[in-house]
């Protein structure tokens, strides 16, 4: 095993899955606003069942290739240390909507609809893995900001602008209902961070895997293979060239020749 082999196994069974354990923990994590204590939410239902779908579409994008993580031809610890690494990437999915999901009330509900929708339709959607990425990323950023920056700006005790803005468009609501967080603005932090290991680790997957190690090595064996069996035929080739035009010297002699200097030479 090389250098390059060593570093990407480290990387898929111990630094991987520790990414995405690290994403489920701090998913459901948010600070207090008034005691400044740690408070874990688990994922609701609807969180599970929005990453579900997000694996799904990872299948069906390309992002990760079943094969090359479960396989018969790999050994039983091989698949069960992938079965593992696939397993904190679907609670870290689930921790990474539950982070940016209102905990709670109408806005709850909406944002919930709105991953829904849009991850549906993305399923029946022609996608590779450069473009699931960039719609993973914008989906998950505009949540973000409307949760940590806009609504946790109308929750804020001080009245700034986006207090104002929100209060005007959901005036006469009140704020229970809307589900509007009440925490910490370490909040925010916690949840940028978790997002960006979230998809740091997305973003790892392809280059984590095992088959494209055995692929190249195949492809040079394979390489090697025809340019050995190329080497030969074109030294058989020459070879015929060869024998060919000598057959064809001699019979273009013996056409040439005149039947007086055959005669001569029988003399």
């Amino acid at each position: 095993m090389n250098i390059r082999e060593r570093n990407l196994a480290v990387w898929r069974f111990l630094l991987l899955p520790l990414v995405f354990l690290t994403v489920a923990l701090l998913g459901g994590l948010r600070v207090g606003a008034e005691r400044q204590n740690f408070i874990f939410i688990p994922p609701p239902l609807v969180c599970l069942i929005l990453a579900s779908l997000l694996m799904l579409l990872f299948l069906r994008g390309r992002l990760v290739f079943f094969g090359d993580w479960i396989s018969h031809d790999f050994p039983i610890l091989t698949n069960a240390a992938n079965a593992v690494t696939l397993m904190t990437l679907f609670f870290a999915s689930a921790q990474a909507l539950n982070s940016v999901l209102p905990e709670s009330g109408f806005l709850f509900w909406l944002f919930s609809f709105f991953f829904l929708w849009t991850l549906w339709n993305n399923l029946f959607s022609e996608f590779d893995a450069k473009r699931l990425l960039r719609s993973l990323a914008v989906l998950f950023g505009t949540a973000f900001l409307l949760k940590h920056l806009i609504l946790a700006a109308f929750a804020a005790p001080e009245e700034s602008g986006w207090y104002k803005l929100i209060n005007y468009i959901f005036e006469g609501i009140p704020r229970t209902v809307l589900g509007i967080p009440n925490f910490a603005p370490a909040t925010g932090y916690i949840s940028f961070f978790a997002l960006a290991l979230y998809v740091l680790g997305l973003v790892s997957l392809p280059f984590a895997a095992i088959e494209p190690i055995q692929e190249n090595e195949k492809v040079r064996r394979i390489k090697l293979e025809s340019h050995e069996s190329g080497a030969e035929s074109l030294e058989s080739k020459e070879t015929n060239q060869i024998q060919e035009s000598e057959v064809k010297s001699l019979k273009s002699i013996e056409a040439n020749s005149t039947p007086d200097s055959r005669l001569q030479t029988h003399d």
